[in-house]
């Protein structure tokens, strides 16, 4: 099971935001929990989807904690394949 975040650096205020999402909801807000994100951050709870919006730092220290690097086109296949998996 894997942490992922992409490089999208989408400007919200004066900070550029990446996208933090993993295979399962726990080990999702475990890494949020390793590298101070609160959990009520947390955006579409409770779908294929969810995920955390993350600035560059927090990006940095999942990275250093064991995140994997992905493309957002890799981000757009793994929540397809979440989708996927729940309708089983």
């Amino acid at each position: 099971m894997t942490v992922y975040v992409d490089h999208a650096r989408i400007p919200y205020g004066r900070m550029l935001m990446s996208h933090m999402l993993a295979d399962t909801r726990e080990e999702l807000l475990a890494m949020a929990r390793r590298i101070g994100i609160a959990e009520r951050w947390m955006q579409k709870r409770g779908t294929p989807s969810e995920h955390f919006d993350i600035c560059d730092s927090k990006r940095a220290l999942a990275l250093r904690h064991g995140a994997e690097a992905v493309t957002s086109r890799q981000i757009v296949e793994i929540i397809r394949a979440k989708r996927k998996a729940a309708k089983r």
